[in-house]
């Protein structure tokens, strides 16, 4: 059953105007979070009430399979301030937190996943951090829950990101944190169809810093990213936030050219002084395994960033909404 913490009406009382008309949007995406979403949304109802009454906690149901929406839409008959999106289908993590994104109201904004790692008791420590003036404050994990195979693919992708982008990112800060009603108009401008909500934020450059939080293992079930989306998302990141693979592609270019001419000497060399008998050996090892494959290397890549291109010209809608309650 949810609630308003009493102790709400008394914590504020006395505070200035300021903190009193405060309003605070918590965007949650939810997939298979059925039996989690009452625990969200008593926890969350008992850490931002104890800042401010003025709130609101959007859940974005990105077509989760079980009774996720129906849940939303009870929760929201109760109190108004919970509100629900509910997408088409599933248009994936980082489109439905910016489906969120474009619907909240709140002078702050604080965007955390559903599976509860992300602790809504730490929304006040990361307020409390933005009113020193900071825009952007991000949670820094400390000890992750997660599986040791879920943090080496974090591990490796961090590293080939930074190496690829000329970046510098941290593996321990995810999505969790809060951020000035500013800097959310600005990341809702940008039409990226390939969305990674970090990269974006990063790419504004407002004023930004991270505290040390508690990270909690999942509170029920596994994660819904598979090995295959988890690469899925990481070339999309890698390739719209860079265009060093296409770069490698002409070093890597100039370095199996180089070996070619290398073995065409050995080759020659070796066809004269009796080697190689066998005629046409040396054209064949040429033109096939090298150029060969550093054609089919070169036109992958490039294909994968036309690929890109196509997919943002079509200009289509980055998220579908099929119904939303308490707006």
């Amino acid at each position: 059953m949810l609630y308003t913490p009493p102790a709400v009406k008394e914590h504020t009382k006395g505070k200035g105007c300021e903190d009193m008309n405060m309003k605070i949007s918590i965007i949650s995406p939810v997939y298979k979070g059925e039996s989690m979403l009452n625990s969200l949304i008593q926890r969350v109802q008992l850490s931002v009430g104890s800042i401010t009454p003025h709130y609101e906690l959007i859940l974005v149901n990105d077509h989760s399979p079980d009774k996720s929406w129906q849940h939303i839409v009870e929760y929201g008959e109760k109190d108004q301030r919970i509100k629900g999106i509910d997408l088409s289908r599933n248009f994936g993590q980082h489109n439905a937190i910016t489906a969120g994104l474009m619907h909240a109201s709140g002078d702050w904004i604080v965007v955390m996943d559903c599976d509860l790692q992300d602790r809504p008791e730490e929304i006040p420590n990361l307020y409390a951090k933005a009113l020193e003036g900071w825009d952007i404050v991000f949670a820094r994990r400390l000890n992750r829950k997660d599986s040791y195979v879920k943090r080496l693919q974090s591990y490796a992708f961090h590293r080939v990101f930074n190496w690829l982008s000329g970046l510098q990112t941290d593996e321990t800060i995810a999505n969790f944190g809060i951020f000035k009603r500013e800097v959310i108009d600005n990341f809702n401008k940008m039409p990226e169809k390939a969305r990674s909500f970090g990269s974006l934020i990063d790419y504004l450059g407002f004023k930004r810093t991270a505290i040390e939080v508690q990270h909690d293992a999942r509170a029920e079930g596994k994660s819904s990213y598979t090995l295959s989306k988890l690469v899925a998302l990481s070339l999309d990141i890698i390739i719209s936030n860079s265009n060093k693979p296409l770069k490698l592609s002409i070093i890597i270019g100039f370095i199996m050219s180089t070996i070619s001419i290398l073995l065409a000497f050995y080759n020659i060399i070796a066809k004269l002084v009796g080697i190689i008998t066998v005629n046409g050996y040396t054209t064949t090892v040429f033109s096939i395994w090298f150029i060969g494959g550093l054609l089919l290397f070169v036109l992958g890549i490039i294909g994968i960033y036309i690929g890109m291109i196509f997919d943002q010209v079509k200009g289509r809608p980055l998220f579908v909404v099929r119904q939303k309650v308490n707006f």
